[in-house]
């Protein structure tokens, strides 16, 4: 899939060095998946929370902090939509965005 944007990720990770190696993992994992559905996205990531709108939720670092991606499946893209911790996730409507 393509990650839009992925960049994203490299600077959450500068501003929360613990999760680094995570996001890098999903991030490969996402560049790498040719998810057609919510199913197959839940086969990779069983703790995945999903959301309305082809969106979900990922736990990072042990729930610490959040991900919420929406997925394009037809034009095979995932948008990061949010990373932040679980205190700014808590102050979001997760499902629009």
């Amino acid at each position: 899939m393509r990650v839009i944007t992925s960049r994203r990720f490299v600077e959450f990770a500068e501003a929360y060095p613990d999760c680094k190696g995570q996001l890098e993992l999903i991030n490969k994992e996402l560049k790498n998946a040719l998810f057609e559905n919510l199913n197959q996205v839940k086969d990779t990531y069983p703790n995945v929370s999903i959301l309305k709108n082809n969106r979900v939720v990922l736990n990072v670092h042990g729930n610490k902090y959040r991900l919420i991606l929406k997925f394009n499946f037809g034009a095979g893209i995932a948008f990061v939509r949010f990373i932040g911790t679980h205190a700014e996730y808590d102050k979001i409507d997760a499902n629009s965005i």
